[in-house]
C-alpha cells in the first residue's frame, strides 16, 4: 500500500515555503505549551521573521525523523509505583 504523503528529496523540501507557527499547531492539533516547550528543549526549530514564528518543511522532516527514531522516548514515571515500595 503506497503511502497518501509523498517522498520529497531535500531539494524539494527546502523549496517549499514555511508554515506559520499557528498554522502548524491547528494542522497538527498541538496546543501551544506543547509547542513552547518542544522549542525550548531544541526539538523543534522555529524561525523568527517579523516579530512572527514560522517553522520551515524542513524543521519538520527533522523533527518527524528524530520521533521515529525514538530520540525523545523517556520511561513513564508512576509515582504509585514508588509508594507500594515502602
Amino acid at each position: 500500500m503506497k503511502s497518501a504523503i509523498p517522498s520529497l528529496t531535500s531539494a524539494e523540501v527546502e523549496s517549499l515555503p514555511p508554515w506559520s507557527l499557528d498554522k502548524f499547531m491547528h494542522e497538527t492539533g498541538l496546543c501551544p505549551s506543547t509547542c513552547w516547550r518542544f522549542r525550548k528543549r531544541g526539538w523543534l526549530k522555529v524561525e523568527n521573521i517579523a516579530g512572527r514564528n514560522y517553522i520551515t518543511r524542513a524543521a519538520i522532516l527533522e523533527f518527524n525523523q528524530r520521533m521515529a527514531r525514538g530520540e525523545f522516548a523517556k520511561d513513564r514515571k508512576n509515582p504509585r509505583d514508588n509508594k507500594s515500595k515502602k
